[in-house]
């Protein structure tokens, strides 16, 4: 159990310092930035307390938003996620989920890259639609998500890919 902890305290801390010491910087054709510290929500374990696990993720978003200046916008779609993370859950992984024997090592690639694509444009559609908070600038805010969201997508991916090697 204390080694659960500590690799998710190292995965935490690592995610929101490569973020607002890395990532946050980027901002590739003047609009697109990754938001990698999404994995840490999306790969949690399933099986772990909710509230607990709602709790980290908006400690995870205010972590960012606190290195960011950016206002609880990404503390907000970070709980968003969080909340509804078990409805997409279901949908992605059907009765994987709802014997609650889902490992995100285990499961085939495309349903984990659908899940992934789910998660993070309703992240990014609430980070980006409370973060420019106009009706008029709409379009600005799906252009955003959509490119953002790509960014990051690859990101994940590449980062799953990455960790997930069989040694």
């Amino acid at each position: 159990m204390n080694n659960i902890v500590i690799s998710h305290t190292i995965q935490f801390i690592v995610l929101v310092l490569l973020q607002v010491a890395v990532l946050n910087h980027i901002n590739f054709l003047g609009d697109i930035n990754p938001y990698l510290y999404v994995i840490f929500i999306c790969l949690f374990p399933i099986n772990n307390n909710r509230i607990a696990f709602i709790f980290l993720s908006f400690l995870l978003g205010l972590s960012i938003d606190l290195f960011s200046d950016s206002g609880g916008v990404h503390a907000a779609a970070s709980v968003t996620i969080a909340f509804i993370r078990p409805v997409i859950l279901k949908f992605c992984f059907g009765s994987i989920y709802e014997h609650q024997t889902i490992k995100f090592k285990h499961v085939d690639f495309g349903a984990k890259v659908i899940y992934f694509i789910i998660i993070i444009f309703i992240h990014h559609l609430i980070l980006f639609s409370l973060e420019i908070f106009n009706l008029s600038n709409i379009l600005l805010a799906l252009k955003k998500t959509l490119f953002s969201g790509i960014f990051t997508l690859l990101l994940c991916v590449i980062t799953t890919v990455i960790f997930s090697r069989k040694k």
